[in-house]
């Protein structure tokens, strides 16, 4: 099971680490925390929450951060038949959707929850751990 620290959801989110702590005191995203008292959330429950910030966020709103062609973020969804696949990803407010092999995905092993790049290059997308 994948799970990631506060500041990797942060990163993920595009938000701080900051808000990304407040949203788990306030119960908004769960969380666990380690022996050591540091806490990780696990990979399903943050790409559910990202999908649920995609409908309150403003597609208007660019990142001041320059990402250039290379989209970070947390696979949501993945639907599989028996050649090619559907790997959603939500990267930040963005939702980016890439047609891929199956044999590709299976390899990286993109399941839900999990990080990953899409890679944006004219009008193809490819996405990469």
């Amino acid at each position: 099971m994948t799970d990631y620290s506060v500041s990797e959801a942060a990163g993920l989110l595009s938000v701080s680490t900051d808000t990304v702590r407040r949203w788990i005191d306030n119960g908004n995203l769960a969380a666990t925390k380690t022996v050591k008292g540091r806490r990780r959330i696990e990979g399903v429950v943050l790409a559910q929450f990202a999908q649920s910030l995609q409908s309150h966020s403003d597609p208007l709103v660019l990142s001041s951060d320059s990402i250039r062609n290379h989209f970070t973020g947390i696979v949501t969804r993945v639907i599989k038949d028996k050649v090619m696949a559907q790997v959603e990803l939500q990267a930040g407010p963005y939702r980016v959707v890439a047609l891929i092999s199956r044999e590709a995905v299976d390899d990286m092993g993109l399941v839900p929850g999990v990080m990953a790049s899409a890679v944006v290059k004219s009008t193809n997308v490819s996405i990469e751990l």
